[in-house]
């Protein structure tokens, strides 16, 4: 393999992608690196600025837009997103595999950048049930409850394009899941490797 994968986990809010990207992390054998998204959000408790998101200015996020620096950005419940692309690319080129927890826009916006992009891997994960998504969004307790509405209605549109990634995974264990989706990251490397 010339260059890393590129590797999309999304889905609905709530559904767990960062807990099971951090799981991933601790397969040590699949060169594993995550790609830090810059967000013009607050950081929630025990976010930390470089290793969950950069949190930066709505000024220093439109400067990095106009600048062309970005695979993907997206918008949700009025803050930006957005994926530094120079970055991205930098740690392929050394062979790292990337993974990108992002939310469906901008998953989206990968997806079309990246056709024919064989190193691309995209994984849509899917909770057991909308009830249990709920729950989950709500036991954060970090929202009001028009942001909790506003999320809820957003995450069933979203489970409608599931269809539009090559896997789909549903988030039903959090072991048995990593398992999966870490199969998925080795039979790729693997077939792209011959």
């Amino acid at each position: 393999m010339d260059k890393g994968l590129l590797i999309i986990i999304s889905g609905p809010s709530g559904v767990g992608k960062g807990t099971i990207r951090k799981e991933l992390m601790e397969y040590k054998d699949i060169n594993l690196v995550y790609s830090v998204s810059m967000t013009t959000r607050q950081p929630r408790p025990q976010e930390v600025d470089g290793v969950d998101y950069f949190f930066v200015s709505e000024e220093q996020f439109a400067n990095e837009l106009e600048a062309g620096n970005f695979l993907e950005t997206a918008q949700f419940v009025g803050n930006c997103y957005g994926t530094p692309k120079r970055y991205v690319e930098a740690l392929r080129k050394q062979g790292k595999n990337v993974i990108l927890e992002i939310e469906i826009d901008g998953a989206t916006q990968v997806i079309k950048q990246c056709t024919g992009d064989k190193g691309l891997v995209t994984i849509f994960l899917m909770p057991p049930s909308f009830e249990l998504l709920e729950a989950r969004i709500r036991g954060r307790r970090t929202e009001n409850e028009a942001t909790i509405q506003e999320r809820l209605s957003k995450a069933k549109y979203e489970m409608t394009l599931k269809d539009n990634y090559v896997h789909v995974v549903i988030n039903d264990d959090i072991k048995r899941t990593t398992e999966e989706i870490y199969g998925i990251i080795k039979e790729t490397i693997r077939s792209l490797s011959e």
